[in-house]
């Protein structure tokens, strides 16, 4: 190869590097542009969004849950507070095997087979990622072994938290209600009331009773404390403190002394007991037989005994007084017969022969006593609780026109009580019927129908706190309140009370003469009648009557109390106010498969009588008082 050529080609080479030094120069170039175009972008467009990323990296915001309000009776009697105590709690989402990792505490701190149960249903109820406890109300021991082996649990912590309690245990219950963990259906609720924000950081909230029905006065206002933390999460300093507000604290109408006599006076018997002061509609007892520890509730209830309220026989959870609902038996008399002379269908001086039947339309309806009471007129029908009268009047009066007048009463409609799952129970009438049942022959309403509930069978069936308001408008002369069981809210701040006012629901039109007929003749059951022997010797005048429910059809037949297994025997009722002259409380008292009326539910009623009107319990128990001939 020429000298030429070879310079040539080294010119060639020497220009193909120049140019490939050029591209990657022009190259790097781009991307060095590219680069400071990008932080140009991140430094100065976005300087703002950034700054706050990372000052919300450097602060957290940590909820303060607010103490939730205490529960009074009238007197001051302290229903539900909170304490302070020591929760070992664990977050599933932080630990790897769970089983082991309970395993390893247990070796530690004292976790029973009841904490494992009750942190399993837990799981189940909660989402994974939350803190839950495995064991709370830790003493000072148990805190300081687990402090000093926490580096081998991640996701492991001990809290200080408020736990409620309920001093008096299965008192007054079903009115008071408890709390419970949130589920997923309370978050929804909360989200849906846009109350959200404000459970940050709560892990309970009111379930049922009053707990539940003033969840928000007593719950409280959340407040924040802004942390300053450092690159592993730790808290460095508090930088501001937004103070929660306590939840209001409520005081109740309800008089637990009188409470606490009353579920004695039920003993092992199911039943329930509504007395209400016919002034104000406040509540004065508020019994459902039997009760349950709400203290169960409060740290999460463990299977076994979540199971055993559940498959009790005598349903324990089931709140009576405002849910269950039976027929009213011979209670139902003197609303009968006031609807009777409201409407002009009978005056209170017609008379009628009772010769122990009432024949009507092929079938035979028999009186309780065998032959009869002879010539009843409206007193002595209420007096010694004559059903042949009743039967009669009944049908004179229509299925129609008793469900008009019942219906003024709330019979089969809601009082409007201050707690939630109140029962409508069923008032009877040709219009009910047609919409209860599908078939045309079973929608048809018939005359002999009517014959059974002018003695409250039948269809009738009521909640005992039904058959408490309605006795509270005979008491005070038709003028009806809705009943009501918080008297008053008082601020946790300031003290304030917000007065639950008494506003009258409304003044029923009955004529004094009318309503006077109806209170003389339940002023003579306690006198000479069905209630006379339970209400011997007492020292104030009352008026009442006794009633006796049927559970099942007797088709006919006589009852007989020991021939019939104890969950079919008949219903015991009485219903009660006093004194006569200025009504001070009005109740109903149910007691379920008591038998009569007279022997098992008004010795109930003298007792609650007794103390709330002379400070003395009777002398007598409930189980003494013999039984009389009726009701």
């Amino acid at each position: 190869m020429s000298r030429r050529s070879e310079i040539k080609n080294q010119m060639a080479e020497r220009y193909a590097f120049q140019l490939r030094l050029a591209a990657a120069a022009l190259f790097v170039l781009v991307l060095f542009g590219i680069l400071i175009a990008r932080f140009s972008w991140l430094q100065v467009a976005q300087h703002g969004r950034y700054q706050t990323l990372a000052e919300q990296n450097r602060i957290s915001l940590v909820p303060i849950v607010p103490p939730r309000g205490v529960i009074y009776d009238r007197n001051g009697v302290v229903l539900a507070h909170n304490f302070s105590a020591y929760t070992l709690e664990i977050t599933p989402s932080k630990v790897g095997s769970l089983e082991d990792c309970i395993n390893r505490l247990a070796k530690i701190i004292d976790i029973t087979p009841k904490d494992r149960r009750r942190f399993k249903k837990l799981m189940e109820d909660t989402k994974d990622f939350e803190s839950l406890p495995i064991k709370t109300r830790l003493n000072d021991e148990e805190v300081a072994r687990f402090a000093a082996n926490s580096y081998q649990f991640p996701g492991v912590e001990v809290k200080a938290r408020l736990f409620r309690q309920y001093p008096l245990g299965k008192v007054a219950s079903h009115l008071i209600g408890y709390i419970g963990r949130i589920n997923d259906k309370d978050l929804q609720d909360l989200d849906d009331s846009g109350d959200l924000p404000n459970y940050r950081g709560t892990d309970h909230i009111g379930k049922v009773g009053v707990e539940q029905s003033y969840e928000s006065d007593l719950h409280g206002v959340t407040g924040f404390e802004e942390v300053e933390i450092d690159a592993g999460g730790r808290a460095i300093r508090t930088l501001k403190r937004t103070p929660p507000m306590p939840g209001k604290n409520l005081v109740l109408s309800v008089d637990i002394k009188l409470q606490q006599i009353a579920e004695d006076a039920f003993g092992d018997r199911k039943g329930a007991l509504v007395a209400i002061d016919p002034q104000n509609g406040g509540v004065l007892a508020f019994v459902s037989k039997p009760g349950f520890d709400p203290n169960l509730f409060v740290d999460g209830i463990d299977p076994q005994s979540w199971n055993d309220l559940n498959t009790d026989p005598d349903k324990p959870l089931n709140n009576r007084a405002l849910r269950g609902t039976y027929p009213p038996g011979s209670t139902f008399k003197p609303f009968m017969a006031l609807g009777a002379l409201e409407g002009n269908f009978r005056s209170a001086g017609t008379v009628i022969n009772d010769t122990g039947v009432f024949n009507f339309g092929g079938h035979t309806f028999r009186d309780d006593k065998v032959g009869g009471h002879g010539a009843v007129d409206m007193y002595k029908s209420i007096v010694v609780s004559c059903d042949v009268y009743y039967y009669s009047l009944a049908n004179t009066m229509g299925i129609d026109a008793i469900s008009r007048f019942m219906g003024t009463l709330d019979f089969g409609s809601p009082t409007g009580i201050d707690i939630d799952g109140e029962q409508s129970g069923v008032l009877p009438s040709q219009e009910w019927k047609r919409k209860r049942f599908r078939t045309p022959a079973t929608q048809k309403w018939y005359a002999g129908e009517t014959v059974s509930i002018g003695i409250g069978q039948g269809y009738n069936a009521y909640t005992p706190l039904q058959m408490a308001h309605a006795t509270a408008a005979i008491a005070n002369s038709g003028v009806m309140f809705h009943p009501h069981l918080v008297q008053y809210i008082v601020d946790g701040t300031n003290g304030n009370k917000t007065v639950v006012e008494p506003k009258p629901e409304r003044v029923l039109p009955w004529k004094p003469a009318n309503i006077a007929v109806v209170q003389h003749a339940m002023e003579g059951v306690i006198k000479e009648g069905t209630g006379a022997k339970a209400f011997a010797g007492a020292g104030y005048t009352a008026a009442g009557k006794t009633g006796t429910a049927q559970v099942f059809s007797l088709k006919g037949g006589k009852y007989s109390e020991s021939g019939t297994k104890a969950h079919l025997r008949d219903h015991a009722w009485f219903i009660a106010y006093a004194p006569t002259d200025h009504p001070k409380i009005a109740l109903a008292v149910l007691v379920e498969n008591g038998g009569w009326g007279a022997a098992a539910a008004a010795p109930i009623a003298r007792q609650v009588l007794d103390y709330y009107l002379t400070g003395k319990q009777p002398a007598q128990a409930a189980s003494d008082v013999e039984s009389s001939d009726s009701d």
